[in-house]
């Protein structure tokens, strides 16, 4: 009888488990992100800005992609390239190259990027030649996003001064203050100096 007792308690307790890990703790992590922090629960997904509510997204600030027009902010080069249609990696895993420093091919890509800033005068920060460790990373330093502020001023035919305050609001503090640097989020900085450029014109 003993043994039926105990067997009988470890079901009970298995149920008891199973009902507050896979039933009442995800649901409340659900309400709690859901009411407190909607956009971040969904993905942080960004629409675009002349599409209808329900048309495709422009992408996710948590996540980065490539920008190649003059007029915007380019953020981290990546490996995966997600956002690049055909060039995107077939995976569709994150991650880095894992090519050693002494691969040609790294260095071939290292000496072309930086060459292209070179181009544009600019003296590139690593953070705008070398990729980050899972290849979506959605910010770039603050003095990366100033070396760019001049080439992005003239190609909108704005003043500098004009878009330094875009950069300070969409720079993210350190993780809880304390971990990692201060980063400019490249799709949401790009995405307000849009916003602004109709804005302006609607005013005009």
């Amino acid at each position: 009888m003993s043994i039926i007792r105990e067997i009988i308690r470890s079901i009970r307790i298995t149920l008891v488990l199973w009902l507050l890990t896979a039933i009442i703790y995800p649901l409340l992590i659900l309400v709690v992100g859901q009411v407190f922090f909607p956009l971040q629960a969904n993905g942080s997904i960004m629409q675009n800005i002349d599409a209808q509510p329900d048309g495709p997204p422009i992408g996710s600030a948590l996540i980065g992609q490539v920008f190649t027009s003059e007029k915007y902010f380019h953020g981290r080069p990546s490996t995966v390239r997600y956002s690049q249609g055909k060039k995107a990696k077939a995976t569709g895993i994150s991650g880095a190259s894992n090519l050693a420093p002494t691969n040609p091919e790294l260095l071939n890509r290292i000496v072309e990027q930086a060459n292209q800033f070179r181009d544009e005068n600019i003296q590139p920060s690593a953070d705008l030649i070398y990729t980050s460790a899972s290849g979506l990373d959605p910010h770039i330093s603050v003095k990366s996003a100033r070396q760019q502020l001049e080439r992005v001023a003239h190609a909108r035919n704005l003043k500098e001064d004009e878009i330094l305050p875009l950069i300070n609001k969409y720079t993210d503090d350190r993780f809880l203050w304390v971990f990692g640097e201060p980063g400019v989020n490249v799709l949401r900085l790009n995405y307000a100096l849009d916003l602004q450029d109709i804005n302006r014109k609607a005013n005009e």
